[in-house]
């Protein structure tokens, strides 16, 4: 893929408008932290790695607008970012890898402050790439020739620094010649199944069907789905994971049918901090998304709405992670991923 969601462009941050897809494509360019901030609760900027690339490009933008940078104002910046979404912890580890750095090296020199702002940034982002593609190859082990698999949410170019977790996964198998198909459901209420995924799928080249969210089970259910393979917001120490709403659903029903359930993650989204997913924040939206979304009223007027914007799956319902360091059960997670106390 040749797409790329955000681009440093000198001092600026450029990014696909993710909320006009698939009937528009348009980039736009800042050089305001508070507009990539809009811009990140707005969903024009979305995907777990990709929001935490945007804020630590977002910190370096910022700074280049002060003529004097102090850790205070970097701090407060960064929190400013940390309100954005609450739920996908790459946001709170990349802007915490950048204030690490900053605190340890600021000198209180604004071009060299300023150059360890921006490079900390560059390289969040290159290293998501890398494992993205890590990912993608790893994942690829589990796909096999003629496999058609089942995707919820979109995880690809449009959410990452690179080819995608999920999305990483079907894109290398396709590329190594893997003849595959795909189901992505349209990813209720904002749909980012049906205008992300699809359009990402179909200008890579590959087989892919809409369906809506409630045609999973049937599918299932008349063997058309070898595989389910999705992304996440954050993981538990456990493996219970947050991902799109409607997750948690599509789990269920795999585990009910016999059908493997990856989820495709960097290690940069397991937190460690929590035992399960008990402790993670959902985000919950706009009632308007739900009954308003595309501008036309599909319900009630004053109708009481709940809309979260994850869900919880239990570790039990995931057959394995799919990581940058390899393919990783629920019951490896800490062994496997756990800082070294040596």
């Amino acid at each position: 893929m040749t797409i790329k969601a955000v681009v440093r462009v000198g001092n600026s941050l450029r990014f696909i408008d993710q909320t006009q897809l698939p009937i528009l494509f348009v980039q736009k360019t800042t050089d305001n932290y508070c507009e990539i901030i809009t811009a990140i609760k707005r969903l024009e900027i979305r995907g777990a790695p990709l929001i935490g690339i945007a804020a630590a490009y977002g910190i370096a933008i910022a700074s280049e607008k002060v003529g004097e940078i102090t850790p205070e104002f970097v701090h407060r910046v960064a929190e400013e970012f940390c309100q954005s979404r609450p739920t996908a912890v790459n946001l709170f580890w990349a802007i915490d890898r950048v204030m690490k750095r900053f605190d340890s090296m600021c000198s209180g020199d604004l071009p060299h402050d300023l150059t360890i702002l921006w490079s900390e940034a560059e390289s969040i982002h290159r290293e998501d790439a890398e494992m993205c593609s890590a990912i993608g190859k790893h994942g690829s082990s589990l796909v096999s020739d003629g496999d058609t698999i089942l995707t919820h949410c979109n995880t690809g170019v449009l959410a990452t620094g690179g080819i995608g977790t999920a999305l990483g996964v079907i894109y290398t198998a396709h590329d190594e010649g893997k003849k595959i198909r795909v189901y992505a459901d349209e990813t209720r209420p904002l749909l980012q199944g049906a205008r992300l995924t699809a359009w990402e799928l179909q200008h890579h080249g590959i087989d892919v069907t809409l369906i809506c969210d409630s045609v999973a089970a049937m599918l299932m259910k008349q063997g058309k789905i070898n595989k389910v393979f999705v992304g996440a917001d954050r993981i538990a120490r456990n493996g219970d994971t947050a991902n799109k709403i409607g997750t948690y659903s599509v789990a269920l029903i795999a585990k009910a049918h016999g059908i493997p359930f990856y989820v495709a993650a960097p290690d940069s989204t397991f937190d460690l901090s929590l035992a399960t997913g008990e402790g993670i924040v959902i985000e919950e939206r706009s009632p308007l998304e739900v009954t308003r979304g595309f501008g036309s009223q599909t319900a009630p007027e004053g109708v009481a709405v709940y809309a979260p914007a994850f869900d919880v799956t239990p570790g039990s319902l995931v057959t394995a992670f799919v990581t940058n360091r390899g393919i990783i059960p629920p019951d490896r997670i800490v062994a496997e991923l756990a800082p070294s106390t040596n």
